[in-house]
């Protein structure tokens, strides 16, 4: 077995990838680009490489502790395309239930004060949540 073909079975069998994450990581053993997309696309052929289900089992752990902008940008910055991520990105369930449950994780007691409002507010942001799902989080009541 070649050696790209090897270390590209070794790396699966540890975890999904996405083509572009394994691309990445056989280019410099790959004797020619078109070489290294043969044997990407032979992969899929064979079911062993899919960004879909790479797209699926991510979102799938990270979502709970995650808002969809921040689950976008983690794909996309794994070469995962906007089609998968559009197609994906449901299966996370609803946005402000998970918000909620993240606020609730992390502080307990809803907002007494704005400054502590602001620091839930930060906190949750950059967890990557909408500002709509945060707002209606930190206003507490279930809508």
């Amino acid at each position: 077995m070649p050696e790209p073909e090897a270390r590209a079975l070794r790396l699966l069998a540890r975890r999904d990838h996405s083509r572009a994450e394994l691309r990445a990581k056989l280019a410099p053993l790959a004797e020619s680009a078109e070489r290294l997309d043969a044997l990407l696309d032979d992969l899929e052929a064979r079911q062993l490489l899919s960004d879909r289900r790479y797209a699926s089992l991510r979102v799938a752990s990270r979502s709970p502790r995650l808002g969809n902008t921040r689950l976008r940008q983690e794909l996309k910055s794994r070469g995962v395309d906007d089609a998968t991520i559009a197609a994906t990105l449901p299966e996370a369930g609803e946005e402000l239930g998970r918000c909620r449950a993240v606020r609730e994780r992390k502080f307990g007691d809803l907002p007494g004060s704005a400054e502590e409002r602001a620091r839930q507010y930060r906190f949750l942001h950059t967890r990557g949540f909408s500002p709509d799902a945060i707002r209606r989080a930190l206003a507490g009541g279930e809508d």
